[in-house]
């Protein structure tokens, strides 16, 4: 029996470093002479700088030097090769490059001083006049100047109509319409962004990163600063949560580097809080859905269009829209989307980018369908359920959807529900059940790996990967284990450093499929190594055997079908005087195999809440979510996931909404304070189950990858069950009391 770690619920093997303080986050590590850089933050939307004054700042004692858009040098980022993996179309935001002001709290000036304290003090000192031009940063006044949301961007699928949904819409027996929105979400990870940069004695740079992908960061760098890629070394080792905030390098990125270079010292950049809400967020979505269906609840035909924002100088663009081809069988579906460009920075890739926002309209419109037709929402699902997505014909890989479904329901007890809304109550509070459908894509991207095995039967694996707190470190040791049969203990995990072999950035739910099928393929070329080793050994009974032959476990190699013939590892390298095995790895994703398959998580959210019948608050009560996640590789860190998917999916419902001041066109509640995030004493029960099918397709471990498939759907099933308690239909996120006590237009 081969050794078996891979689905087990193991602790996590970094979790006694972070709760011990051992693991260093970028801004903890130090070097004597270290220069601390403080960020001054813009203060208009849009116009020009005339004239910034720093000689007060610099009179004072202790600080080394203002940099500004009039001192620093010219860069070789006017090349636009310098774009990062994450990059929209359009030009990159350039920090310091000209008098010119795109977004509020535009970075200006950097303050770089001898203490933190100093370059906090001398940052207020600094004066700057703009000439003020007008700004618009206000999606719906600005609908008419949206433009189509297509363009070159990794993943994203330009959305394209199928059938004649006019002609179907129009002789469907049964209709609804509405228009759902939410406002801007920001990340708010624990870490906030920050960037230490070690000036070496060569002229090198070693840059510690908050960073999903630390090539990402070099090749930055590289481009921005005209260096070779041998000068500059980024590590990020451990990162405090990051949600797609890090996808992107930020700007302290760029000064502190800048300060490094021009000083030639140790300088450290770390953002306040406040300056975390001036770069990327979930954009401001407005959504226009149909539904056409026979009175028997067939769907003949389904609109989804959208509205989202973008910045003047890129084009962000999601997949907002293109959701209901892959879960409905509906051959005339209308699919539009478009953004309007506005005075504000980019927005970034968060969770679940396009999913959760697509998804929670699409899924409430649903629900409003099955009112409608006096039907129960989940055998409107069921009854028009797809195999295949209907815009391309092609199947998909796994889906164990149906299932999820019927698990989910039993767990739930959705067969007792009151189909009628304010027909179930709890003293003074009613009781809403709703339900909603969840899908992602199941990418796999290029990684390599290596893995180097020595005598004394340790194995280390590595990738430049990153881990943001899903436990990359965790499943790879697992994957590496079981595949050579060793302890967990006795294999380490390097991750997060770019002298590492090549891993894309961290996100899209893509790394367990890609570097876990790296990690997996470069420790069966150790396998085969020592095989080969074994059967040179005098009197081998593995001379010319292949590795379909044999069983790798517990620390040696046994023969399939006698484990009494066996021969350890360390007889092995000790015969065939070997201290180490090395190899390498490069996972190139099979795409003839992989593009007749569409290939997608899925899940089956199910919701309680309760609501005041006098004040109108919602309390979410309990949440069941089954998930179609492939081959789960590790069952608590899986669990961990989806549940703090959920915890999301509450927060977007309930709480997370940024407040923009359009006079001044900026966010105001830019702190956690007035940023409202679900907290612990927001918290139902979460029952979490996985209906496991390994997806060969996806990933040779049958991973699908599930960071985002846990939050896509939670809104909507918690908005769902908030018109089954209150028999008001909410249709912009949050869902506040207020909303739920007034009638007017939100």
């Amino acid at each position: 029996m081969a050794t078996s770690f891979i689905g087990k619920p193991k602790n996590r093997v970094d979790g006694r470093d972070k709760v011990t303080g051992a693991a260093k986050y970028t801004a903890e590590f130090h070097r004597p002479g270290l220069l601390h850089g403080v960020v001054v933050s813009g203060t208009i939307a849009k116009g020009r700088i005339k004239n910034i004054d720093t000689a007060e700042a610099l009179d004072i004692n202790g600080v080394v030097e203002v940099f500004t858009h009039n001192n620093i040098p010219s860069l070789a980022w006017l090349d636009l090769s310098y774009k990062d993996m994450d990059a929209p179309p359009g030009d990159p935001f350039r920090p310091l490059h000209s008098d010119e002001i795109q977004f509020n709290m535009q970075p200006v000036a950097l303050v770089v001083a001898d203490s933190l304290e100093l370059a906090q003090y001398a940052a207020t000192l600094v004066k700057v006049d703009y000439e003020v031009e007008e700004h618009r940063t206000k999606l719906a006044d600005n609908l008419a100047d949206s433009i189509e949301g297509k363009g070159l961007r990794a993943g994203f699928t330009p959305p394209e109509s199928i059938g004649n949904f006019k002609e179907a819409y129009a002789d469907a027996e049964v209709k609804i319409e509405a228009e759902y929105s939410h406002g801007a979400e920001h990340h708010n990870p624990m870490e906030m962004h920050a960037s230490t940069v070690f000036y070496e004695e060569d002229g090198s740079l070693t840059v510690y990163d908050k960073t999903q992908g630390v090539l990402n960061s070099q090749h930055y760098i590289s481009m921005v600063f005209g260096l070779s890629k041998k000068k500059v070394r980024v590590l990020s080792p451990f990162v405090g949560g990051a949600f797609g905030s890090a996808l992107r390098p930020q700007y302290q990125l760029f000064m502190a580097t800048l300060a490094a270079l021009q000083l030639k010292r140790s300088v450290k950049v770390e953002l306040t809080r406040p300056q975390m809400f001036s770069f990327g967020h979930r954009p401001i979505t407005i959504q226009n859905l149909k539904l056409g269906a026979t009175t028997k609840g067939k769907i003949e035909a389904i609109s989804h269009q959208a509205y989202s924002e973008t910045s003047t100088f890129e084009k962000y663009i999601e997949n907002i829209v293109n959701w209901s081809a892959k879960l409905y069988d509906c051959g005339n579906i209308e699919q539009i989307y478009k953004v309007v460009r506005l005075d504000v920075y980019t927005p970034l890739d968060m969770r679940a980018p396009g999913g959760a926002t697509g998804m929670y309209a699409l899924e409430a419109a649903m629900d409003e369908l099955a009112y409608k037709l006096k039907m129960d929402p989940l055998e409107l699902r069921l009854k028009n359920y797809t195999e295949e997505d209907m815009s391309d014909g092609k199947p998909f890989s796994t889906k164990t959807l149906r299932e999820c479904f019927k698990q989910g329901a039993e767990r739930f007890g959705w067969e007792k529900r009151n189909p009628e809304p304010r027909s179930m109550k709890d003293g003074n509070h009613f009781t809403g059940w709703g339900m909603a459908t969840g899908v992602w894509d199941a990418m796999q991207v290029p990684a390599r790996a290596k893995a180097e095995f020595s005598a004394d039967g340790t194995l280390t694996i590595g990738s430049a990967t990153a881990d943001i707190g899903t436990g990359t470190y965790t499943i790879m040791t697992q994957i590496a284990a079981e595949t050579l049969g060793l302890p967990l203990e006795k294999v380490t995990a390097e991750l997060g450093d770019s002298d590492l072999p090549f891993a894309f950035i961290e996100g899209g739910s893509s790394t367990a499929a890609s570097v876990g099928s790296a990690v997996q393929k470069v420790c069966r070329k150790i396998a085969k190594k020592l095989l080969k080793e074994a059967g040179k050994i005098k009197g081998s009974p593995f001379k010319g055997a292949d590795l379909e032959d044999v069983v790798f476990s517990d620390e040696k190699i046994s023969d399939k079908n006698d484990p009494s013939v066996n021969m350890t590892f360390s007889e092995v390298m000790k015969s065939r005087h070997l201290e180490k095995i090395r190899k390498k790895y490069m996972l190139l994703p099979n795409m003839l195999k992989q593009r007749k398959y569409n290939r997608n998580t899925h899940s089956a959210v199910f919701a309680e809440v309760k609501v005041d019948e006098d004040l109108g608050t919602i309390k979410v009560t309990r949440i069941v979510s089954a998930i179609d996640g492939g081959r789960i590789l590790n069952l608590k860190t899986a669990h961990s996931q989806i549940l703090g998917g959920v915890v999301w999916g509450i927060s977007m419902a309930l709480h997370e909404d940024s407040f923009m001041d359009h006079n001044f066109g900026r966010f105001i509640n830019h702190d956690l304070s007035k940023y409202h995030v679900a907290v612990n004493a927001d918290m139902p029960d979460i029952d979490i189950l996985f209906v496991e099918e390994p997806d060969n397709v996806v990933s040779s471990v049958g991973a699908k990858g599930i960071g985002e498939i846990g939050l896509v759907g939670v809104a909507a099933a918690i908005s769902n069950a908030v018109y089954h308690a209150t028999g008001k239909r909410i249709r912009s996120l949050p869902l506040t009391l207020d909303k739920a006590m007034t009638e007017r237009k939100i």
